[in-house]
């Protein structure tokens, strides 16, 4: 596929002007505050990138920065690092080649199709310990990562004999793969809290990956791919005014922002019409709660939970309105985690390479979460919370999941 004219990736690139080599990045990057590997944001970025512009780097150090965005976050001078740094590595990637590891795992949806018939082979080949060390030495994946639990349904499978009743708002339902083949009862909630507050719900069929761990993994051409299939999915609810409503925060801010700006893709009309109209999940029941449309009798729920707010959901600029809706629990206690990241990155952590790397930047954290001793550890993002949940043995949930027990829906 031909990549389009980048019109923001001009834009992006002429901001590094803008860098005054502060180094504020520097001091809030969880990846080179734990490891020499990766020289920082300001050098692989701003700095680096005005010896790109004709020939790519040769400096393959870029290659572990983790995509988390947090140096384009608090740059004080609006600098797209993060942005810059992506694109940077999609052409280091097209020069060295890529890895046979991280071609199958740019594909989480041929994974979920492949592996949820075959869920307890599945399942019990990724929790083997000799098996997990064999496949490390063969392709590259850590032994001890965190890998997803095959279900062994799909939600999709759910949504097509549910009836969703009428409502006084509709929305659509992005469920993402992490809902799909993984975590089906998160899109039962999604689904049930959203119709318990008022919404009808419909649930776009043929749903796929949305393109994202492609990107991060530089293979540009196959993320805009997975992009235009997943747009044209749901442009149908867009064209008709529905709101999309998602509950994997990555996978929402692929549409909404990422793939515009890093993929090139902003002269997209179709994109452009369902960007619009993306919403994360708390953030879409949090403007309910503002415009007073939220139901808020929740039922006291006398336990204590920790939260964290990964990366890609900072990256909405939206706040942590997960914060905001748990606040109405009654007796509910939450602590919030001062914790920058995980570490784990989507699938940064999962490497061989990377995976000390990810522990050490998530070190923080998991000191927090069990020094709280909490019943849950809540977090947005699915490939964090099975990191988290890996790494600390607490049940790590989406903050759905503490609505929808408060809702009285749990069953």
């Amino acid at each position: 596929m031909t990549a389009p004219h980048d019109v923001l990736g001009e834009l992006m690139r002429g901001s590094l002007d803008h860098c005054v080599k502060c180094t504020i990045c520097e001091t809030f990057c969880p990846v080179s505050n734990v490891t020499p590997l990766f020289p920082g944001p300001k050098y692989v970025g701003p700095q680096a990138e005005r010896f790109r512009s004709d020939e790519p780097s040769p400096d393959a150090s870029l290659d572990y920065c983790s995509s988390c965005g947090i140096c384009t976050q608090v740059c004080p001078q609006g600098v797209h690092i993060a942005e810059i740094n992506s694109q940077a590595r999609a052409k280091l990637k097209q020069r060295t080649g890529l890895k046979l590891r991280d071609q199958a795992l740019v594909r989480p949806d041929l994974a979920g199709t492949a592996g949820t018939p075959a869920a307890p082979v599945a399942n019990w080949t990724l929790g083997n310990r000799l098996v997990r060390t064999a496949i490390e030495r063969a392709v590259g994946v850590h032994r001890d990562a965190a890998m997803p639990h095959y279900a062994g349904r799909t939600f999709q499978r759910w949504a097509r004999k549910h009836s969703s009743p009428a409502g006084q708002r509709r929305v659509a339902y992005f469920h993402g793969c992490g809902a799909n083949w993984y975590e089906p009862h998160t899109g039962q909630q999604a689904v049930e809290l959203l119709e318990w507050t008022g919404c009808q719900v419909d649930v776009p069929r043929g749903q796929r990956c949305c393109g994202l761990p492609a990107q991060s993994n530089g293979m540009f051409d196959v993320a805009r791919k997975y992009v235009k299939r997943m747009t044209g999915t749901l442009a149908p609810a867009a064209r008709a005014g529905v709101d999309i409503v998602g509950t994997s925060t990555s996978c929402t801010l692929m549409l909404k922002r990422e793939a515009r700006e890093i993929l090139a893709m902003e002269d997209d009309a179709e994109l452009r019409m369902v960007s619009d109209r993306v919403f994360d999940i708390c953030e879409y029941l949090l403007a309910l709660h503002d415009r007073g449309a939220l139901r808020t009798d929740f039922q006291p729920l006398p336990i204590t939970v920790t939260y964290h707010a990964p990366c890609q959901q900072q990256g909405h600029a939206i706040g942590k309105p997960a914060l905001d809706l748990m606040a109405l629990v009654p007796e509910l206690r939450v602590i919030e985690n001062d914790a920058t990241c995980c570490g784990v990155a989507g699938t940064y952590g999962l490497k061989k390479e990377k995976y000390d790397i990810a522990m050490k930047v998530g070190a923080g954290l998991f000191e927090q979460i069990a020094d709280a001793g909490p019943e849950f550890a809540v977090c947005d993002s699915e490939t964090c919370r099975w990191h988290i949940e890996k790494a600390t043995g607490v049940h790590s949930v989406h903050p759905i999941d503490i609505l929808h027990r408060a809702a009285g829906l749990a069953r």
